[in-house]
């Protein structure tokens, strides 16, 4: 009986499953970004439906950021390692972000919302991702987790890594600002020394994957710098820094419902996103 107990108990480590560089984009008023999720290589990661990773020092690639544009079915998070960005809403939310802080917004049935560097010169870097919403909350009324650095969790290890703890909980017990029931998700941000080890379990059945933002990382007999990596099923991760490293370590339960895409509008049927269309172009948008 001893035995059998050791094998339920025996962690299943994940491994690599797909990597990808993404592909160069841009969106909003020319701002140059890399896509990561949302490209012909990788359409989607349920519940995750795009993600994008900017960063440059060259005021042309930024300035024009993205000014009022629509959002309805979905969530979007805007998370920013570097630089200024203010963003405004036809709910009457108005704020800035700034580096180490996040916004988690929940567009729901509707919502305007524009979001313009403040500043005009210097890096800006961060990264935009896109949350599915099931068909039950999808015409939800908008809803804001906003939060500055300050009051992201940071978590110190004795091999001197340091976890910043958006959403979910750490191994540790650390545990992020941001509550979501819906997707269940862990987004941390991870400095590893070189040679050190980071481990982190996970829900079994979700989807998740790791964005190296600089330095090295080798899962399992996998090497990967810069690039995204989709990892295969399992409830443990580690991984292994070759220098110095950061890392976004990002998963969410699926939602395993169909999905209609129409620019700004994330549904589950084309009809109900033509019907998000005719409401923004009527001025009844952000009346459902």
């Amino acid at each position: 009986m001893a035995c059998k107990t050791q094998l339920k108990e025996r962690k299943m480590k994940r491994e690599l499953d797909l990597v990808t560089p993404g592909q160069p984009a841009m969106d909003g008023d020319g701002v140059k970004m890399t896509r990561m999720i949302g490209t012909p290589e990788l359409n989607l990661l349920d519940p995750f439906l795009l993600l994008d990773a900017f960063g440059s020092e060259q005021a042309e690639d930024y300035i024009g950021g993205f000014p009022a544009h629509p959002h309805r079915g979905f969530e979007t998070v805007t998370y920013l390692l570097a630089g200024r960005m203010r963003h405004k809403d036809s709910a009457g939310h108005e704020g800035v972000i700034e580096a180490g802080g996040v916004q988690w917004m929940t567009a729901g049935r509707g919502i305007v919302h524009s979001e313009m560097p403040e500043q005009e010169d210097g890096l800006l870097q961060g990264f935009q991702l896109w949350v599915n919403l099931p068909a039950s909350e999808k015409m939800q009324k908008p809803v804001y987790q906003e939060f500055p650095a300050a009051e992201i969790a940071h978590e110190y290890a004795d091999n001197g890594s340091v976890v910043r703890v958006i959403a979910g909980r750490t191994n540790r017990g650390t545990r992020g600002p941001v509550a979501n029931q819906i997707v269940d998700p862990l987004y941390f941000d991870v400095s590893l020394p070189n040679q050190q080890r980071f481990e982190q379990r996970v829900e079994k059945d979700h989807n998740t994957f790791i964005f190296v933002i600089e330095g090295e990382l080798s899962i399992g007999d996998e090497q990967g710098t810069r690039k995204l990596g989709i990892l295969t099923e399992g409830d443990e991760i580690v991984v292994f820094a070759r220098g110095d490293t950061r890392f976004l370590l990002i998963s969410g339960r699926p939602i395993n419902e169909p999905v209609a895409r129409g620019g700004p509008f994330v549904m589950n049927t084309k009809a109900e996103v033509l019907q998000a269309f005719e409401d923004f172009q009527t001025n009844r948008f952000l009346e459902k």
